[in-house]
């Protein structure tokens, strides 16, 4: 079985965010990247089906030489190869999954796993829109996942309750916490993945369909206001939140 993984190259989430000189982009002074948490569960998810019933799994990421270092993460856990799409500047969903899905039509994988969304954007588009290009079907938010007789099983988070949802491979399939627990890198794992090449490509180009006009941080909040204690402070509270805050 041939398992490809697309990995996001991400703002830790300890990040300290700060509007780059542009007004557009992030200052990535001092911005220590990871691979994406929800496509961690995509990887290890990916090593698992692999360890089970055998096959390869190829970590695909979009972007500059940067993003080598997130390709490398990927092959320390046990990803057998990586791709990076080379493809530098500002790309929305669209483009990204396009450029990805361009690559995909010519490795044809059985499987397509991706994180339900990247943890600076949060767009979660880019596993729906990758199913749509190749004409594939898709589950997101997919909590477990059963592979058997060419189809997989999958159960998904929906509103209140869990849907469980058949589609026959291949597919694409959107990874939620849950699914799995990541494992570390070990030092043999680490050390291995050094010396794995990283395959670098030209990324289709794409035009994107969402341009950054401006970016800046929410305005800081107010200080909190004490108005007294028990019930004699209700009056006063109900007339600051009808004309101070103008929520009731």
């Amino acid at each position: 079985m041939k398992i490809a993984v697309c990995v996001s190259h991400v703002p830790d989430t300890e990040t300290k965010v700060k509007v780059g000189s542009d007004g557009k982009t992030i200052d990535p002074a001092g911005v220590n990247y990871v691979l994406n948490p929800y496509d961690e569960f995509g990887v290890e998810e990916a090593l698992k089906i692999r360890e089970k019933d055998g096959g390869e799994v190829v970590a695909i990421s979009l972007g500059g030489d940067a993003n080598k270092e997130t390709l490398r993460k990927a092959l320390a856990m046990g990803a057998d190869k990586a791709v990076l799409l080379k493809g530098d500047g500002e790309r929305d969903s669209y483009a990204v999954a396009k450029s990805i899905a361009e690559y995909l039509k010519s490795y044809e994988p059985d499987l397509i796993l991706v994180g339900k969304q990247s943890i600076d954007y949060d767009n979660l588009q880019v596993g729906g829109l990758i199913a749509e290009f190749l004409d594939l079907p898709s589950v997101s938010v997919v909590v477990k996942l059963e592979i058997a007789g060419g189809k997989i099983t999958a159960e998904r988070e929906i509103e209140g309750a869990h849907e469980h949802v058949e589609v026959t491979l291949p597919c694409v399939v959107a990874a939620q916490r849950g699914l799995n627990e990541p494992r570390y890198p070990s030092l043999k794992g680490i050390m291995q993945a050094k010396k794995k090449p990283i395959e670098v490509l030209d990324a289709a180009p794409v035009e994107s369909r969402v341009k950054v006009l401006a970016m800046k941080k929410p305005p800081k909040k107010q200080p909190g206001k004490i108005v007294g204690e028990g019930t004699d402070a209700v009056p006063e509270l109900v007339r600051l939140l009808r004309e101070e805050a103008k929520v009731i």
